[in-house]
């Protein structure tokens, strides 16, 4: 034996039921999961055993090890690795991801200022914000140069529209289509005829029109008369239309229910043209201011014409006698009758309202009955109340009563409901 030399020695740790270690290769690219032990072990596809061994080499105080991993379920081989680092879910929202249906769906409860600075955000909003289903009803009530906030209205499609008391300047209804106006209030408005002309002539659904105190022409009133549809029509204080135009108007109109034709610029053919073109359909009436005007012969064509007459205002009517009782009497649902200012009407001949008017329950006659004289009366009439309406509420879109005063919610109301939109000052 050479001196350099030595004899062979068993290698510890590495028998295994008479199996021979090879040398083991080196691999560029081991797993990083992979665990090294004392000695070149490492846990991945090692012997149980061999990494137990080492593991009470290294730490006496260490009798098993905890294994994870599926493939350690039969204790052949250790699997040791990294937990790995989960990304956190991240919520990714947009309003580009909702459908046009839910956007709708909530600008339906935005106000008017609000929802005209969302359509300022990108073109899609704008196309939502106007969208029709959101314009159903609009109040512009006192909107001072209202000219092009009108255009942009009408054309979303306005069903029910509300400007009373505003200013419009000489601003043009550019569209050709037909408008959806079904109730529009322009009453006491301040806007030239020409461009009232644009709005009207493009209406063929109106049901509730208020045109109170407006310059009109035959032109408006003509194109009212290809409404059939109105129901309510208040005209108090209109002028500058003839008397053809207004009794071929009342002709058409035969759904007409509530008419206020009071105050206006009327000659007695205007008064005789409104009486004759009246529809039976008529039940509420108002006829007053015409001192001169309304004659006997009228009041006896008015009852012919309208049978079903609930409510008749004919106050201010300075010709009216007692005689025109007979005639009025031939009205059977005649609840609401108002002489004020009848002056030739005496108190004498309404100690026999009583009998001759047997569904009477309101009757207004103020300046014609003294307070001392209206206790003798209302005691010898306990069915009917006397002087109770000062004001006459027919086909006016806000009524007012002296009794209840106007809330603020009740006067914001166009025929007893109130728009959607409204502007807020």
């Amino acid at each position: 034996m050479s001196k350099y030399s030595w004899p062979l020695q068993e290698l510890p740790c590495l028998s295994l039921q008479g199996s021979v270690s090879q040398p083991k290769k080196s691999n560029k690219r081991k797993s990083r999961s992979c665990l090294v032990l004392g000695d070149g072990l490492d846990v991945e596809s090692t012997p149980t055993e061999l990494i137990q061994h080492d593991l009470t080499l290294h730490n006496p105080h260490t009798t098993q090890l905890v294994c994870k991993g599926k493939e350690n379920d039969s204790n052949h081989f250790v699997l040791a690795r990294r937990p790995r680092r989960r990304k956190e879910a991240t919520l990714d929202f947009s309003w580009d991801h909702l459908p046009d249906e839910l956007l709708l769906r909530i600008l339906f409860y935005l106000p008017l200022q609000d929802l005209l600075r969302m359509s300022t955000v990108c073109r899609r909003w704008h196309r939502l914000v106007f969208d029709e289903s959101l314009w159903h009803s609009v109040d512009l009530e006192g909107l001072t140069n209202m000219g092009p906030a009108m255009q942009q209205v009408l054309k979303t499609g306005v069903r029910r529209l509300r400007c009373p008391r505003s200013f419009i300047e000489d601003q043009y209804f550019t569209g050709t289509s037909s408008l959806q106006i079904v109730q529009l209030d322009l009453s006491s408005s301040i806007l030239p005829t020409s461009a009232l002309e644009s709005i009207i002539c493009h209406c063929r659904l109106l049901e509730c029109l208020s045109l109170e105190g407006l310059q009109l022409s035959d032109s408006i009133i003509h194109s009212l008369s290809m409404n059939p549809n109105i129901q309510q029509l208040n005209l108090s204080g209109c002028s500058s239309f003839s008397a053809q135009s207004v009794g071929d108007m009342l002709e058409s109109l035969h759904q007409l229910k509530q008419l206020n034709i009071s105050w206006c610029d009327f000659s007695d053919s205007h008064v005789r043209n409104v009486v004759g073109g009246l529809s039976s359909s008529v039940t509420h009436l108002n006829l007053s201011g015409y001192r001169q005007n309304l004659t006997l012969p009228d009041v006896k064509l008015l009852a012919l014409q309208c049978p079903n007459l609930q409510t008749l205002d004919l106050s201010d009517s300075a010709l009216l006698t007692a005689d025109s009782f007979p005639a009025l009497a031939q009205l059977k649902n005649l609840h609401h009758l108002s002489l004020s200012r009848c002056y030739l009407i005496n108190l004498a001949a309404l100690t026999d309202f009583s009998a001759a008017f047997p569904a009477l329950r309101q009757l207004d006659v103020f300046g014609l009955v003294n307070e001392s004289h209206l206790t003798t009366l209302k005691t010898g009439m306990a069915h009917i109340s006397i002087n109770s309406r000062p004001f006459s509420n027919i086909a006016r879109p806000t009524p007012t009563t002296c009794d209840s005063p106007v809330s603020p919610y009740h006067e914001f109301k166009m025929w007893n409901r109130r728009c959607r939109l409204r502007v807020m000052f």
